[in-house]
């Protein structure tokens, strides 16, 4: 019988799964660490991103490797809740009894995937926000008490009116999955045909041993970093970023659960890495980001340190200003084409992502002006 102790668990799941996935899945170590974080923290998982970027499959494969019941489904705007819930059970309504048929269904389900959420009618979306927020789903006189570890969705477009972005609040964890760049193509093509013969992932990793790591981190301390927590959440709401008390409350469980994945007792300033993803806009993940970056780098390089912390690539800004330079002579003779313009808009959009990571705030202060400043020349 395998051992129930937090810390033999942690690092189970990181070599049993975690690291088998990251070799699997060319380039979505983030997508992989934030499943493992959502899980240990009891938290829902949202992934925004085009199609054909491995967010169905990597949820997919990670709830599969590990012993649990699963729940997966595509919602679009005619989907009713007993397809999620389960339907009413006809010999039960006879005898004047209101009763759902749960077997298989979501409220069974302790891993359970909803792809395109933001397509679920208002019937779904009001049960949803239960199920989130309480683990509770209520039909009638019904209430079941549902053993969801987490819930993921996922989707190409974010929430556009007040009663999806309710629901878009629940999901603490937001995570862009963009296709991979140039660069990364041929490892992907290789690991992609290798994924059609490659044997699935077996573990000894339980529901039973997530709920183990959900549970201990209740307990983890995180006293000692309270004042460096209080000060990261202002600045993150100096940038502009809607952060709630609530959300604030909730997001030390994530700090709490990164120190659980890495078997310390002890929170510390380098598990902030998670705050990166409480973004409410696509324009916000750089910016938050790099503020995040700056707080946890003096910490990130000691043992015990969960990977995700580790320093990203330093971004040249000189090399950015040279790259606009070259755009703003084109932008004097002016694109001849759409097709030129579209181009034009698409690198500025790169280059004022990546001056978001430009550490000295000057430069990259200068250079997301810059970046603001032509793309309102090509209106």
């Amino acid at each position: 019988m395998c051992e129930l102790q937090p810390d033999r668990i942690a690092e189970r799941l990181r070599t049993e799964v975690v690291d088998v996935l990251k070799r699997r899945f060319v380039g979505r170590d983030e997508v992989v660490e934030l499943i493992a974080l959502a899980i240990a923290s009891g938290e829902h998982l949202f992934l925004h991103g085009p199609p054909g970027t491995a967010k169905s499959a990597l949820i997919r494969e990670f709830a599969r490797s590990v012993k649990g019941n699963y729940f997966e489904y595509l919602l679009t705007r005619f989907s009713e809740p007993n397809e999620i819930f389960g339907p009413i059970d006809l010999a039960r309504l006879r005898e004047g009894t209101v009763a759902t048929v749960t077997t298989g269904m979501l409220p069974e389900a302790e891993f359970v995937f909803l792809d395109e959420l933001f397509n679920a009618n208002s019937a779904i979306l009001n049960n949803l926000l239960g199920v989130l927020n309480e683990r509770i789903y209520r039909r009638g006189a019904e209430t079941h008490a549902l053993p969801i570890l987490s819930l993921f969705s996922a989707s190409n477009r974010l929430a556009d009116d007040d009663a999806l972005r309710a629901l878009f609040d629940r999901f603490l964890l937001r995570c862009h999955v963009d296709d991979l760049p140039r660069e990364r193509v041929p490892a992907l093509l290789l690991a992609g045909r290798a994924l059609e013969t490659e044997a699935p992932i077996v573990s000894t990793i339980s529901a039973r041993d997530l709920r183990v790591l959900s549970e201990r981190t209740k307990q983890i301390d995180v006293q000692n970093i309270m004042e460096e927590y209080a000060d990261v959440v202002f600045r993150i709401r100096d940038l502009g970023i809607e952060l709630s008390d609530r959300r604030v409350v909730k997001a030390l469980k994530l700090v709490a659960g990164s120190a659980v994945l890495r078997g310390r007792e002890l929170a510390d300033v380098s598990d902030f890495w998670v705050l990166r993803y409480l973004w409410d806009r696509v324009e916000q993940i750089g910016p938050l980001g790099a503020l995040v970056d700056r707080v946890i780098e003096p910490f990130a390089g000691g043992s015990g340190v969960h990977p995700a912390a580790a320093p990203r690539d330093r971004v040249d800004a000189e090399t950015i200003a040279r790259e606009l330079d070259v755009l703003a002579e084109e932008l004097e003779t002016g694109p001849k084409t759409l097709v030129a313009i579209a181009r034009v808009r698409e690198k500025l959009a790169d280059l004022a992502d990546r001056s978001a990571w430009v550490q000295d705030d000057k430069k990259r202060a200068h250079l997301l002006e810059r970046s603001r400043q032509y793309q309102k020349m090509l209106g």
